[in-house]
């Protein structure tokens, strides 16, 4: 497989883009870059585990029309947002619970998105190589953003996760756990549903990724503002913002 340089710059840049965006709205405590590269890597290899595991998934699936309902919705949910959101979370939470720099409510959507940009880098490497130079360009605006955009809604949902496990609340940490998969296998799902329904979908994917953008910038710029009064541990907050969240 052989692509130009201006294409693998196009199916990686856009991603890489994304981290640096969060990256920079993380106003605390920059996290650990080598922590972030692992988050990358345990991405791309979820990527690679999904491909597998959809072709496993497949085999058991009833075999609908494609352009169909039933298809668009199946594919959708039962294969691309479950199996791509799950590997995703594994991949986030391996590379990160139990990492020391995992002390502010800021941090999971940065390992969130990280962990699905490395997913959308690989995937977007595949498809560039197969479709060229427009498919890089539609993708650096759609499916990239979509990945890490769930990336971040289920890092945001994982930090609350962890926050209750340290306060000893094991269900509460196991009902956001689950939360974190679900909202972006929702989000995931939909999309993929209005993509896989071609022209009749077009319209309503449009809207649907303008939504999607306006919600997660809007969430990131929240989080990244109060996060100083989202410390997990009191003493690692700075003494002005010692406050209960």
């Amino acid at each position: 497989m052989y692509m130009s340089s201006d294409l693998m710059a196009l199916a990686i840049i856009p991603g890489l883009l994304l981290i640096a965006y969060v990256y920079k709205k993380d106003r605390v405590e920059k996290e650990p870059p080598a922590l972030l590269m692992k988050l990358v890597l345990f991405g791309i290899f979820s990527c690679i585990a999904a491909g597998y595991l959809e072709q496993l998934e497949s085999q058991f699936l009833p075999a609908y029309p494609k352009g169909s309902v039933q298809y668009a919705v199946q594919t959708s949910f039962l294969m691309a947002a479950l199996v791509e959101e799950t590997v995703k979370f594994l991949a986030m939470r391996i590379a990160s619970w139990n990492n020391r720099a995992f002390n502010y409510r800021f941090d999971g959507v940065i390992y969130g998105l990280t962990a699905a940009v490395g997913f959308a880098i690989y995937e977007n490497i595949m498809y560039v190589a197969m479709y060229g130079m427009q498919t890089a360009i539609v993708r650096a605006f759609t499916a990239i953003p979509l990945h890490a955009f769930c990336g971040a809604f289920m890092g945001a949902i994982y930090s609350y996760s962890k926050k209750a496990s340290i306060l000893g609340n094991g269900g509460a940490s196991v009902m956001y756990t689950i939360l974190a998969l679900l909202v972006p296998m929702l989000i995931h799902g939909t999309y993929d549903t209005f993509a896989f329904l071609g022209q009749n979908g077009t319209g309503p994917l449009l809207v649907f990724v303008v939504i999607l953008y306006a919600a997660a910038i809007t969430m990131i710029k929240k989080l990244s503002a109060s996060d100083y009064r989202a410390g997990f541990y009191p003493e690692a907050r700075p003494i002005d913002y010692n406050v209960e969240i």
